[in-house]
């Protein structure tokens, strides 16, 4: 499939893949063949687990439950 643009990562006008995962146009060097995601998106699906929210200032974070 031919596609055109410019990469959507490092702007250079070499385009020649396009994302399965979020559409974005993109180089050959930031493609992953394996996946068919890009670089990003590649980075996302295996960066782990997304970070904790703190908890709001005014929640009691030290409550303990003490059964007799």
């Amino acid at each position: 499939m031919s596609v055109t643009g410019s990469c959507e990562v490092c702007l250079t006008e070499t385009v020649e893949h396009t994302c399965d995962r979020c559409g974005n146009l993109v180089c050959e060097r930031h493609f992953d063949q394996t996946t068919g995601f890009c670089s990003e998106c590649t980075t996302e699906m295996s960066g782990g687990p997304e970070p904790q929210e703190e908890p709001p200032a005014d929640t009691d974070t030290d409550t303990h439950i003490h059964r007799f």
